[in-house]
């Protein structure tokens, strides 16, 4: 593999995570990171369930193993020198969840840290519906062909706001998101609170890439060709 090799494969590859959204086609496999990203986001914290219930609920072990998947992955990346972002985002995640539990000798903060990222969240996706400024327009104005992240002006970003039948549109494709992070919580805290280690990191599992892969399906399908619509918006006439 040659020095330019990461610089095609990051060209070449598909829309994930929110990116989705914009696709023209849509694949949930692709969305989540494919294959591999899949595996670096599942592994550390199956890892810790399966150690944990093998050991007879010896903490250490579990982290331990969830610690060494996390920077297994980093390394990996490393070593063939292609994009880190989604192995760094798991390693940060898996290392204070790591740190949380050794500290306190609680199994179930190992799911701490993931429990306060949901709450914040929904808090912060609920706030953009509400104040007009809806999450997913404001994911698909930053990924617009004559947006900033191709030199484009950073308006461009919000020009869809002009248009109500977009905003409405928009806002609409953002309550999954709000659904989706209010769902894990109702589910997860009271295993949290219960000390159901195995039932918690179980349901984390399910209701992660399964759940997130589902609701990038149903954004990308309530917003499909409002990338291109957003690109001339209408007057504000009303519907």
């Amino acid at each position: 593999m040659d020095a330019t090799d990461p610089v095609r494969d990051d060209e070449a590859a598909p829309a994930r995570g929110m990116r989705a959204i914009t696709a023209d086609e849509f694949s949930a496999l692709d969305a989540v990171g494919g294959v591999r990203g899949a595996v670096e986001t599942v592994a550390p914290g199956l890892l810790f369930v399966v150690v944990f219930v093998a050991t007879g609920q010896q903490l250490v072990p579990a982290l331990v193993s969830a610690g060494a998947a996390a920077l297994l992955a980093v390394v990996a990346r490393l070593v063939q020198r292609t994009p880190l972002t989604q192995a760094l985002s798991g390693v940060l995640g898996v290392g204070i969840g790591v740190l949380w539990a050794w500290r306190t000798g609680d199994a179930t903060d190992f799911f701490a840290y993931g429990l306060l990222v949901n709450v914040a969240y929904l808090i912060g996706t609920f706030l953009t519906i509400v104040l007009g400024w809806p999450l997913v327009g404001l994911v698909v104005g930053m990924f617009r062909p004559d947006g900033p992240l191709t030199g484009g002006p950073w308006s461009t970003v919000v020009a869809w706001r002009a248009d109500p039948v977009l905003r409405r549109r928009y806002a609409l494709a953002t309550w999954p998101w709000v659904a989706m992070f209010g769902l894990r919580l109702a589910v997860q805290l009271p295993l949290y609170y219960g000390g159901e280690v195995a039932w918690l990191g179980t349901a984390k599992l399910l209701m992660g890439l399964p759940l997130t892969a589902l609701v990038l399906w149903v954004s990308w399908s309530l917003v499909r060709g409002s990338a291109r619509a957003a690109e001339q918006p209408r007057p504000p006439h009303g519907p």
